[in-house]
């Protein structure tokens, strides 16, 4: 057992310098030593409160105690019991605003707060590199589709399974993992991690299949005939686009097809994989949330010499992780902070050569809570660009919803759904993640992953006992 210490562990990382030319992992992971180091500051709570601000309520000092005293196994039976996934959300969870704020140690002033979410990745990636078996629960208690391969889905699917519930995820793209595989980009979510996490679903005997476009491959009325109840987790990865003059010029992408392209299209593994990305010179991004970063980071590590991003308030309301605008500066991120594009700028080729932006000052609180952003007059300027990529959220998937009116949706298009059941308009089914909430967190759209798993479990069993 390690010496008690009340000093932060520090995670081993790439330098800047060379980690901005290429797509490996920028976090390298704590050895066993390391996380039982940090694992040993950890105060053991009795009332837990980072247990409450877990989205999916993992028994956070118990996994916790087992790194401490060696016990891997045992720490990822605890894990297990409580998430489908913890690779992937030791590495992407924003432990910052959840467990990790609300960690006593933390909150003491004196110290820093447990470092939940590496610890939960030492564990995860341990149990990964582990032989795996699982004794597959008999699938006798009925028959569940899952519509979308994401977080949600991924995680809906893998209680029920375990439930004994025999569950089929559909798929629209060619590959599973929704936002996992297209979205978050290689050298923050390794694609073998994801992939490693879809086996482990897939061997409790959860079936995936790809390439079918729900609402034109099969409609969700066969849907409804063929199974039990149904768990509507498609995502919200529409584009959207701010509309400012220009936006038709090539070089003008949103952050879904650019981050698409780098990921589920290996643009990241260029030129192995011939993608249609171009080589360029000078990238802007607008926004300021982690698809910003995602985007930003992407570009420079394609070869991009000089990245900015375009945000419209400060620093301080930044919406994404600090670590990811701290990785961001150190790889040589540029920022034009209270700024907003007004016009994009072409050349007689319909090229974008440039952006046009004005300087933005903040005003009065908006419905957000967040001061809104006000342009200041004659405050215009140029920054050139041959690339720009709209980061500024995402709409909902329309593919699905406008095939099936009958689904109640809510004031923004999105799907109405009760946030305590996941239950929509229509009886046995439910939806849950991005489609309901809008563009969210991983852990977020896992955990209305588990309470729709739960409630399917009840709607189906009451049935039964209804006949």
């Amino acid at each position: 057992m390690a010496k008690r210490s009340y000093t932060k562990t520090l995670m081993k990382e790439q330098a800047p310098e060379i980690r901005a030319h290429n797509f490996a992992e920028v976090t390298l992971g704590y050895s066993l030593e390391e996380g039982q180091q940090e694992a040993s500051r950890c105060l053991q709570c009795k009332n837990a409160p980072c247990i409450t601000n877990c989205p999916v309520m993992i028994d956070i000092p118990s996994f916790i105690k087992a790194i401490e005293e060696n016990e891997m196994e045992q720490a990822q039976k605890i894990l297990s019991r409580h998430t489908n996934l913890p690779a992937i959300c030791g590495r992407v969870c924003p432990q910052e605003k959840q467990c990790e704020m609300a960690c006593r140690l933390g909150r003491s002033k004196k110290f820093e707060p447990v470092a939940i979410g590496k610890l939960e990745r030492l564990v995860a990636d341990w149990a990964l590199e582990q032989p795996f078996e699982v004794a597959v629960t008999a699938m006798d208690k009925g028959r569940v589709a899952v519509i979308g391969s994401g977080p949600s889905g991924l995680t809906t699917a893998g209680d029920l399974a375990k439930l004994g519930y025999e569950v089929t995820i559909y798929e629209a793209l060619h590959e599973p993992g929704g936002v996992l595989t297209y979205g978050i980009p290689e050298f923050r979510l390794p694609k073998k991690i994801v992939k490693k996490g879809i086996e482990r679903i897939v061997a409790q005997g959860v079936k995936i299949k790809t390439n079918v476009v729900i609402g034109k491959t099969i409609t969700m009325e066969e849907i409804i005939d063929k199974y039990d109840a149904c768990y509507l987790s498609v995502g919200a990865g529409a584009p959207r686009f701010q509309g400012v003059k220009g936006t038709a010029l090539n070089g003008v992408y949103s952050a879904s097809e650019y981050l698409t392209r780098v990921n589920l299209m290996h643009g990241y593994q260029f030129p192995t994989y011939d993608t249609p990305l171009q080589k360029v010179k000078n990238v802007v991004v607008i926004g300021g949330g982690n698809v910003a970063m995602d985007a930003a980071r992407s570009a420079r590590r394609l070869g991009a010499e000089n990245v900015s991003i375009i945000y419209r308030r400060s620093l301080e309301e930044l919406p994404a992780r600090v670590e990811e605008y701290h990785h961001s500066v150190e790889e040589g991120i540029n920022y034009h902070w209270l700024s907003n594009p007004i016009e994009y700028l072409g050349d007689d080729q319909g090229k974008l050569k440039a952006v046009k932006c004005i300087r933005m000052e903040l005003g009065e609180p908006d419905d957000s809570g967040r001061r809104r952003p006000v342009s200041i007059p004659n405050s215009e300027f140029i920054i050139e660009a041959d690339t720009a990529i709209e980061a500024i959220g995402q709409d909902a998937n329309r593919v699905l919803l406008d095939t099936f009116p009958q689904l109640a949706l809510n004031q923004w298009g999105y799907i109405a759904a009760d946030e305590e059941t996941c239950a929509t308009s229509i009886p046995g089914i439910f939806a849950g993640g991005d489609i309901v909430t809008g563009a969210a967190t991983v852990i977020l759209a896992m955990g209305a992953g588990k309470i729709a798993a739960n409630q399917i479990d009840q709607y189906i069993q009451m049935k039964k006992v209804k006949k």
